[in-house]
């Protein structure tokens, strides 16, 4: 209950964003809202300062395009997710750092642990996870790591839900292959099947 200061009941993300229209400093309350998720979801996929940019960067862009914002969304997580991770192509475009990425995921492992959990090692997943297309891969993440549903992903990536479906089934597929293949087959060559 006295989560805030506004009203007894949040403002939704729609209004909220409506009324920074007249008072540009009510975005602040976007920014609060939902900055820990957009965040999260850049760290995990580059290193710490550069998350931090990124993430700064796509509220500023949120900002600016407020009045794009579609007002029947009831949340601003997957429109702002979904610059996060335009943001992230254009840096990858630029930099073509994709190992950073598996260095970050390799970080999570915990040290002294035997490098599986359940029995999947963590190496060969970010191994396979490098292989994805990266349309598939975006999918993926926002689903695994963001518990997006798929009509929030399509919202994300402004792509149809049965892109997001096709997408998601193909990289689930790929990783399955490349995780069941032997080590010293099926790692180093691209699937067939991208």
């Amino acid at each position: 209950m006295g989560r805030s200061l506004l009203a007894p009941e949040a403002t939704s993300d729609s209004a909220t964003i409506a009324g920074s229209l007249e008072r540009p400093e009510g975005f602040a309350e976007i920014f609060d809202r939902h900055y820990t998720a957009v965040h999260r979801y850049l760290a995990r996929r580059v290193p710490g300062a550069q998350a931090d940019d990124l993430a700064s960067t796509t509220f500023v862009i949120a900002f600016e395009r407020r009045r794009s914002f579609r007002p029947d969304s009831t949340s601003a997580r997957p429109w702002l997710l979904g610059i996060a991770t335009n943001l992230l192509h254009e840096r990858h475009r630029v930099a073509r750092r994709e190992q950073g990425a598996l260095a970050l995921l390799n970080a999570e492992r915990p040290a002294d642990s035997d490098g599986a959990s359940e029995g999947l090692d963590t190496d060969r997943l970010a191994e396979a996870l490098v292989t994805l297309d990266s349309a598939q891969r975006d999918v993926l993440l926002l689903h695994a790591w963001e518990e997006l549903s798929y009509e929030e992903i399509a919202e994300a990536l402004d792509i149809p839900i049965g892109t997001v479906r096709s997408r998601l089934a193909r990289a689930r597929a790929h990783l399955r292959s490349r995780l069941d293949a032997p080590r010293a087959h099926g790692l180093n060559t691209r699937s067939t099947d991208d």
